[in-house]
């Protein structure tokens, strides 16, 4: 791949402008960015809109990717002026640059609004995580086809919904590959925390966004008592958290009757995932990195009742976790909206205490196989080889 990336003119440094609107694409980002730069000896310019990882990876924000990061119909709602604001300055800002290539990742609704702004034809615009077709809303596959040159898809099974529209789209392989959630070190973390061996560790996300946290939160905090109430040994709490919400879960756990860790930085995130015996979580990525982290998980997950109207006529897959759907079953228990309560997580949680939990990691383990990229090679250097022989070509 580098032999032929240098067939591109050497006398220009290509640029690439790169987006992300959330916390995951943030982390898929500074992967691909880093990729990138290796596959090409640091050869290769970048400029967009990410978060904290992205910036470390070299890229300058153009604004504060957490700007972006509203999720649900309604919720969206008051913050519509200002995101609209912002579209309207990042495709003023490709226009000046005019970039050779532009990478959205993942947030549909910000991309397809940010690649309609753009005045400046001459550009290959790519999408990173092809949208889930296969569970709501099939016709979008006209939209990304209207709006995108090429798709990177996470799963295998999802290119030929858009190849059947002409849109060429590449399966890459899911990132959670290459995570490094299944290296955390549980033993290293409870010592660090003074944590007996013998304690129980509850390893709780409530999502990365102010609504998700909420309205998850309040239901966490009964559940965490619930627990609590019902083992003789002693109870911790840990809760991984970006930067932006960590002051937040400090303050709105403070008056929590148990030990509650906020654990900031992804190799301490992974190490406390190791460390617990079981973990409730937001549906979402996070899900996936439990799953590699072999820690025996509960999905939970509140929209506003507005917003889970609308999307519940909508959504066709029965289930919400990823896994899930690629088994056809619900290895891990899932609690939607009215079910999500206190008593049903607390129970489907001491289920998986123990043997249970022991079950459950081992039935995941033939999903997440099928995650895995072309010859074992890492899903960021999959799109990376992609994305420069686009370069290439152009």
């Amino acid at each position: 791949m580098l032999d032929a990336y240098k067939k591109v003119n050497k006398d220009k440094i290509p640029l690439i402008y790169i987006t992300a609107g959330e916390a995951s694409g943030d982390a898929l980002g500074a992967k691909l960015m880093n990729a990138i730069k290796q596959r090409c000896n640091g050869r290769i310019k970048f400029a967009g809109i990410g978060g904290d990882l992205m910036t470390a990876a070299g890229l300058e924000s153009l604004f504060p990717m957490q700007e972006l990061s509203v999720m649900g119909i309604f919720e969206i709602l008051p913050h519509i002026k200002k995101i609209l604001r912002r579209i309207k300055q990042a495709a003023n800002h490709v226009d000046g640059l005019q970039p050779d290539i532009i990478i959205t990742i993942d947030s549909p609704g910000f991309s397809h609004r940010f690649i309609k702004k753009i005045k400046f034809k001459n550009i290959t615009k790519i999408h990173y995580v092809a949208p889930s077709v296969w569970a709501w809303r099939k016709n979008r596959v006209y939209k990304f086809k209207k709006h995108f040159d090429y798709l990177l898809a996470l799963l295998p099974f999802e290119p030929s919904y858009f190849k059947k529209v002409g849109l060429e789209c590449y399966f890459v392989g899911h990132s959670i590959i290459e995570s490094g959630a299944g290296n955390g070190d549980g033993a290293k973390f409870r010592q660090m925390m003074k944590i007996n061996d013998d304690d129980m560790v509850l390893c709780f996300l409530p999502g990365s966004r102010t609504g998700e946290v909420n309205r998850l939160l309040p239901i966490f905090k009964i559940v965490a008592k619930n627990i609590k109430n019902k083992q003789m040994r002693r109870i911790h709490v840990v809760m991984p958290a970006i930067s932006n919400m960590v002051d937040r879960l400090k303050y709105q756990t403070s008056s929590w009757q148990m030990p509650v860790y906020i654990i900031d930085g992804v190799n301490a995130k992974y190490d406390a995932m190791a460390a617990c015996n079981v973990a409730l979580a937001a549906s979402g990525t996070v899900a996936l990195e439990l799953a590699m982290a072999k820690a025996p998980t509960v999905i939970a997950y509140k929209f506003s009742p507005l917003t889970y109207f609308i999307l519940s006529k909508l959504i066709k897959k029965q289930y919400a976790h990823l896994l899930n759907i690629i088994l056809n079953k619900p290895i891990v228990p899932e609690y939607i909206q009215d079910d999500c309560t206190a008593e049903n997580l607390t129970k489907a949680m001491l289920s998986l205490i123990g043997e249970g939990g022991v079950e459950q990691i081992s039935k995941l383990k033939p999903a997440l196989a099928q995650l895995q990229a072309e010859d074992n090679k890492l899903p960021s250097l999959c799109a990376a080889d992609r994305i420069l022989e686009i370069l290439n070509n152009k």
